[in-house]
């Protein structure tokens, strides 16, 4: 059995935070597939390991871990890999993490799920979310002007919790080349040795059946 196992999909974001830190850290992890889309986080077995019904879960050692920044922050501990310095490197770091999980994340992350995976999304509610996500990107790109790293000159949590949604840019439909520091930093990250697109690193694929007749189940979560 695999040191880590990671409860997740392919076409999850937040899923792909951990995921990617596990891969290019070379830790002895192993995914496990949740159906999201069949409906398990909804389940009563589910829900018994995560009251909140989200995924990424982290199990470690007799821990269980829910919500990808917490998962985050204590792989940073466990791995030896990805954290802070000192001090002032953590409270930049989380200050980058609490941006990413309150703006970045939240908006981009919301307006992929209604661009790709709803039938007839509200083109008022499509726009709306799609200018608060291009806000964001550019807070990140006018940051990243001068630097190679968010928080540090080291790729850290901060950088493998923001750049996630942004591997999705074909889903989102952004061209990275108007957003150059975003693109430049991004290109380093997939440059890493171990650097997966979440599609090949976690199970689930692409799935062509995400859109239907039927309209969308008001009860699944628009972030994942």
């Amino acid at each position: 059995m695999a040191d880590y196992t990671l409860y997740c999909f392919a076409q999850s974001g937040n899923a792909y935070k951990p995921a990617l830190m596990l891969e290019l850290a070379a830790a002895d992890w192993s995914p496990r597939f949740v159906d999201y889309f069949g409906g398990e986080t909804r389940t009563p077995a589910y829900r018994a390991i995560n009251v909140m019904g989200e995924v990424p879960l982290l199990q470690h050692r007799g821990e269980t871990l829910s919500q990808s920044g917490v998962i985050l922050d204590y792989l940073a501990g466990t791995l030896g890999r990805f954290g802070a310095k000192d001090d002032a490197e953590r409270r930049e770091i989380l200050r980058w993490l609490l941006f990413d999980n309150h703006k970045l994340t939240s908006y981009t992350a919301t307006y992929r799920f209604l661009r790709v995976f709803v039938n007839d999304a509200n083109e008022a509610v499509l726009a709306e979310f799609r200018n608060r996500a291009e806000t964001a990107w550019g807070i990140l790109n006018a940051h990243l002007a001068g630097r190679r790293y968010v928080a540090s000159d080291a790729l850290t949590v901060a950088d493998l919790s923001l750049c996630v949604y942004l591997f999705f840019d074909d889903e989102i439909g952004v061209d990275l080349n108007d957003y150059p520091h975003l693109r430049d930093w991004l290109a380093r990250i997939r440059d890493e040795p171990r650097w997966k697109h979440p599609y090949a690193l976690m199970p689930g694929g692409v799935r062509d059946d995400f859109r239907s007749d039927a309209p969308p189940d008001p009860r699944r979560e628009s972030r994942f």
